[in-house]
């Protein structure tokens, strides 16, 4: 038997929204994914928003991570410094309302570039306090904001965000590219021979527009160049990571994206590690156990 929810835990992302009623051992009993993100609500529809959830799994504490926090959110959850553990992001926890609370996010301050990660930290750390990945690892989590994150004995030490799958997008859909990138985006011969091109490439810009050169003059099957052109970006992005072959890469994410990379991190002599589903509740579960 699972037993009773004990507490309320919400992934709340930029589009999507995630919650789960959860017990106090971690189990989740139930949950609901909408298209309820931070960009469909104002900063006044949260408490409404709450208690709807309240009213779904009952009358609970709520931990929340992710996009609510930031500043398009319910409220700032300032970031806290890396290197940041899961008991770190649990001290600086922000109560918005009587017994809801908002898991803050990690920056880079100092250093030679800065950098924020605002989710992301939770999915990593939940998948360290399972198990799924050792305490002292790489994780890449690809999506819009692809990010590269090392952790050190169960800390967040550094990370780096790439905007990969943001720009694919955008030349997909605007510019001189748009209407050339209609076709599907697959593991192919055509990925891979974007995924050369793109770790070999001095200027990414430059090896784009041969997406289209490559179309006008018949060296690249039409139906093959958004598979290429993904190629070229993910390639890249892959290509500046000059430890792969020293250690595994730990994946957090699932579905084609998440093979894409896994396929790009094989070809450059890395190896891919799929992390199971759950880390995102598992972090949140580990802040809420240390706070209760």
């Amino acid at each position: 038997m699972v037993g009773r929810a004990a507490y309320i835990a919400v992934d709340w992302g930029t589009t999507n929204r995630r919650a789960y009623a959860m017990t106090a051992g971690g189990a989740v009993v139930d949950s609901l994914q909408d298209d309820r993100g931070v960009l469909a609500l104002t900063q006044d529809d949260y408490p409404d928003a709450i208690a709807a959830l309240r009213d779904r799994f009952g009358v609970h504490s709520v931990v929340m991570a992710g996009m609510v926090g930031s500043t398009r959110g319910w409220r700032e959850a300032p970031y806290i410094d890396a290197p940041a553990t899961l008991q770190d992001l649990a001290a600086a926890c922000l109560e918005v309302a009587p017994d809801v609370r908002i898991i803050p996010g990690i920056a880079l301050r100092s250093g030679p570039r800065p950098d924020v990660m605002r989710g992301e930290e939770v999915q990593v750390l939940g998948a360290i306090s399972t198990g799924a990945a050792p305490s002292t690892a790489l994780f890449c989590q690809p999506g819009t904001h692809n990010k590269w994150i090392e952790t050190v004995d169960g800390a967040i030490t550094d990370f780096t965000t790439v905007m990969t799958g943001e720009l694919f997008a955008l030349i997909r859909s605007h510019g001189i590219l748009a209407g050339m990138l209609d076709g599907p985006v697959a593991d192919s011969d055509a990925f891979r021979d974007g995924l050369r091109r793109g770790r070999e490439a001095r200027n990414l810009a430059a090896a784009l527009f041969e997406v289209r050169a490559g179309v006008l003059l018949a060296r690249l099957a039409p139906w093959d160049a958004a598979a290429y052109a993904s190629g070229i970006m993910i390639g890249a992005d892959v290509g500046t990571r000059s430890d792969l072959g020293q250690r595994p890469v730990y994946l957090l994410a699932g579905g084609a994206l998440a093979t894409l990379y896994g396929v790009a991190i094989t070809e450059a002599s890395g190896r891919a590690v799929a992390v199971p589903d759950g880390s995102t509740t598992a972090g949140i579960h580990a802040i809420w156990s240390s706070r209760a």
